[in-house]
């Protein structure tokens, strides 16, 4: 009975690697083709490792919270002698030993070496030990791999051409496990050195972070510490849209079997004022601006555990008001149960995060990157406005919301960012559909 390697499957073009969730089996079990044997998870999604052929587990090689590469053998599995089983061609293993060597950092080993480090090395990294802070697109890129900001970089030690960081220097540092993660700068000049001020925290129930949590957080001062953050607000009259959306959600369900919520309209607009103003729809690749071809909006979306995932629609300006409402409530609906695959997460252009939905009046979001903007929507209140007409002004009691453009100063300037936001305020106005 041949022995079989269950490898870690490639789960979309921007993933290379995953961490172990958990085994649903052990050594020795026995297992179905396509039975589901561990979970493992990405900085996007979780996702399920089904077993390859019938047979039994041998040996596993990875354990739980271990960070493992795409096609890395997980585990050993002893094929039932009444099957046949394709293995890796020879034309893969060929082109794998000629691909250039990957350094195969494991951060859960890190992490032991992190804590035989003594508390005194970590005093001899500081800001001051790398005065060239020129990163290449190279270093750059490995430095958002493994969520390491800035002045960690400036700290690590660097032997390349006029005292710049090298990519041996980084992996080295990372392999090290990352010993200058929590030094804190001591400047020569001044002689400040920043405090420990030893707050007090308070006592309580102490919760760990769980995975998400934790790649949410390195993502979000990830992206504070490379985009220079600026946030627009307008103020928009969303009375024509309610009233429409009030007087055609029941025939429009009726008609399309979905459901009418106010994020399709949002979607199908703010589409709209992106292809008006391309230079919104980019990212930044050290000195170089990224046009993007394709417009695809990024829901922020919360999941039952409170942790929050950007589900995509993509190619939105392409699409209808009704197949932006079908891709919408399927994306809501599998955001909701777990069931959010790679490619639905991956690829967003531009994002909407409606704080609206939690009561907010407005909010000021963090870019996500690798974008250059973020729009929030605030609630709809109905208020009274006064209105301008020919025969003079009226009080009305209109439905308002605030919207806020949070955008990357590098890239996007005042006048850039504020007209696109005005832009997207005025598709939310000048809401004129037919009726179904």
């Amino acid at each position: 009975m041949p022995n079989i390697e269950l490898v870690l499957p490639k789960m979309g073009e921007s993933i290379s690697e995953a961490t172990i969730i958990n085994w649903a089996v052990s050594e020795g079990d026995q297992v179905q083709q396509d039975e589901t044997v561990l979970e493992v998870a990405t900085d996007k999604v979780d996702s399920e490792v089904p077993a390859p052929v019938n047979g039994i587990i041998k040996e596993i090689l990875v354990q739980p919270d271990e960070v493992v590469k795409v096609g890395q053998v997980l585990a050993i599995i002893e094929a039932s002698s009444d099957q046949s089983v394709a293995t890796t061609s020879s034309s893969d293993k060929k082109e794998e030993k000629q691909s250039p060597k990957k350094a195969n950092v494991n951060p859960a080993k890190s992490v032991q070496k992190k804590q035989k480090i003594s508390s005194s090395s970590n005093k001899s990294y500081t800001l001051n030990e790398n005065q060239n802070t020129y990163f290449s697109p190279l270093i750059q890129q490995i430095a958002k791999d493994y969520h390491i900001s800035f002045e960690e970089l400036a700290r690590i030690p660097a032997t390349g051409h006029e005292g710049r960081l090298k990519k041996s220097d980084v992996f080295k540092y990372i392999e090290e496990g990352r010993p200058a993660q929590f030094a804190q700068p001591v400047p020569e000049q001044t002689g400040f050195q920043v405090p420990d001020l030893k707050l007090d925290k308070g006592k309580g129930e102490i919760v760990e972070m769980d995975r998400m949590r934790q790649m949410i957080a390195d993502h979000m001062v990830y992206s504070k510490h490379t985009s220079p953050h600026v946030t627009a607000y307008v103020e928009a009259d969303l009375t024509e849209m309610v009233n429409w959306r009030n007087a055609n959600k029941k025939a429009f369900q009726e008609k399309y079997g979905e459901r009418l919520t106010f994020t399709p309209l949002f979607v199908e607009a703010v589409a709209k004022a992106v292809k008006d103003f391309p230079m919104i729809n980019v990212s930044v690749d050290g000195k170089n601006i990224i046009v993007k071809e394709d417009i695809n909006i990024g829901m922020a979306t919360a999941l039952p555990s409170g942790n929050l995932i950007v589900p995509v629609v993509n190619n939105a300006d392409k699409k209808s008001l009704q197949e932006i409402a079908t891709n919408v409530n399927d994306l809501a609906d599998k955001a909701r149960n777990n069931k959010l695959k790679h490619d639905e997460t991956s690829g967003s252009t531009f994002t909407i995060s409606n704080v609206g939905t939690f009561g907010s009046l407005m909010g000021t979001p963090i870019i996500n990157q690798p974008e250059v903007a973020i729009l929030a929507t605030g609630i709809i209140k109905k208020r009274a406005e006064v209105m301008e007409y020919e025969d003079g002004d009226k009080i009305e009691i209109r439905s308002m919301m605030y919207l806020s453009l949070s955008f990357d100063h590098r890239v996007v300037d005042g006048f850039l960012g504020g007209s696109f936001l005005r832009r997207v305020a005025d598709y939310f106005e000048n809401f004129d559909r037919p009726n179904y």
